[in-house]
């Protein structure tokens, strides 16, 4: 899995790239065929407070690409709700691909 963190008027520190590869690790847990992400995290300039650090991902498994942004007060939280998002996704793509709704095999009698 080719990991990529980056920061837009931001500096990514050692302990915030621990805390997000940590969080992805739930991802790689759920779905292993994830080949790709991409995680962006940004200070916006707004004039309001809230929601003003932002973090996106871009993640490419296995016949799919998934993005999701998520954007809170605090860059920690930011990052939960978007682990949050993305783990949703991957596993309603896990779902769709295993299909469990195959119809059964007619016997002959």
């Amino acid at each position: 899995m080719n990991l990529t963190i980056s920061g837009h008027h931001l500096e990514v520190t050692p302990a915030l790239r621990t805390y997000v590869t940590g969080k992805l690790d739930r991802i790689t847990r759920h779905f292993d065929q994830v080949v790709d992400v991409r995680v962006l995290l940004s200070i916006e300039n707004q004039t309001e407070k809230e929601r003003r650090q932002k973090a996106e991902c871009n993640i490419h498994v296995k016949g799919s690409d998934m993005f999701a942004e998520s954007a809170h007060q605090d860059m920690y939280a930011a990052v939960d709700e978007l682990v949050d998002k993305l783990d949703r996704q991957v596993v309603r793509h896990k779902d769709r691909l295993q299909n469990h709704h195959h119809e059964s095999p007619k016997r002959l009698m």
